[in-house]
């Protein structure tokens, strides 16, 4: 038998809840409820597009020209979307992770990004996911094993699934103080009061047929820290991925620059440490020294 695209597959359950973590990339391929999707994915015979399901590291979302400075050094890395003239989501979405820890509901997956050009930094990362009674978890583990301090950012890339048809029919909620505009390449121009803006959806609404891909900053939390973004398909079963206080920017796309039958299917919800552009701008860029170890957690679950 052919090799899948995403290497192995490392399925782990808990009761009715099934998932499947992959080699290529670390992330999650696929996320269901008693048969009912939360996350919308992509099936083992396909290689991993729009980044479903993929942790962004050492940086989330665009860096421009592919350019930062740190630490009184330029720093250049390669440009890996063309188009904008961006550098984008990192190094690790097609490198090879493997099985650090694994049980019947977690998977524990790590990869070590060694010094490469433009990033002559050093890193241990790990992501454990766990599956248990509050649903889906994820939690990025980083270290610096080099002997400088790096730069470091992160995200991750779930597309929470409206269940049936397109996200047209859905309702969303979740509260942002502040939407970043962007430009044609994507990258920040301005920082805009979202309140009462066609993007607020403070109060759950329907979501309709208008293309967003934008960072949001400043989201509401609640007594633990968490902020959570809600997504209630047709079906009247809700979606909520929730982000910890480490995250304190939520992306969210609606797929329309996917290709055709996969645009509007699945609702991008990317928690961020950082906004677009960071390396470059410095803001919320983590100073990561020598030993030093980060941590982050997100995670997702199918309500009523």
């Amino acid at each position: 038998m052919a090799a899948a695209p995403s290497g192995e597959q490392f399925e782990i359950s808990y009761g009715d809840q099934r998932a499947t973590v992959v080699e290529v990339g670390g992330g999650i391929r696929e996320y269901s409820v008693g048969g009912r999707d939360v996350l919308n994915g992509y099936s083992a015979d396909e290689m991993c597009d729009g980044a479903h399901g993929a942790p962004l590291i050492p940086w989330p979302n665009r860096l421009a020209d592919g350019r930062y400075r740190f630490d009184g050094v330029d720093y250049q890395v390669a440009i890996s979307e063309p188009a904008k003239s961006n550098a984008i989501h990192g190094f690790l979405r097609w490198r090879s992770w493997r099985a650090l820890e694994r049980d019947s509901a977690e998977v524990v997956v790590g990869t070590v990004l060694r010094p490469l050009q433009g990033y002559p930094f050093a890193l241990d990362v790990r992501i454990s996911y766990r599956l248990d009674v509050d649903g889906l978890t994820v939690t990025t583990v980083a270290t610096n094993v080099g002997p400088t301090a790096a730069p470091w950012a992160c995200g991750a890339h779930p597309y929470l699934s409206p269940g049936v048809g397109l996200l047209d029919e859905c309702d969303l909620e979740f509260t942002a103080a502040v939407r970043i505009e962007t430009d044609a390449r994507q990258l920040p121009v301005a920082e805009v009061a979202n309140a009462g803006t066609e993007y607020d959806f403070s109060v759950k609404r329907r979501l309709g047929s208008p293309a967003i891909d934008s960072a949001f900053r400043d989201v509401a939390r609640d007594g633990d820290g968490r902020a959570w973004v809600r997504l209630t398909g047709v079906d009247g079963r809700c979606v909520q991925l929730w982000l910890d206080d480490s995250y304190p920017l939520v992306q969210v796309f609606t797929g329309d620059t996917l290709k055709p039958n996969r645009r509007r299917a699945g609702l991008g919800v990317e928690p961020m440490t950082a906004p677009p552009n960071a390396f470059a701008s410095g803001d919320l860029v983590f100073r990561l020294e020598p030993g030093t170890t980060t941590h982050h957690q997100w995670g997702v679950q199918l309500g009523s």
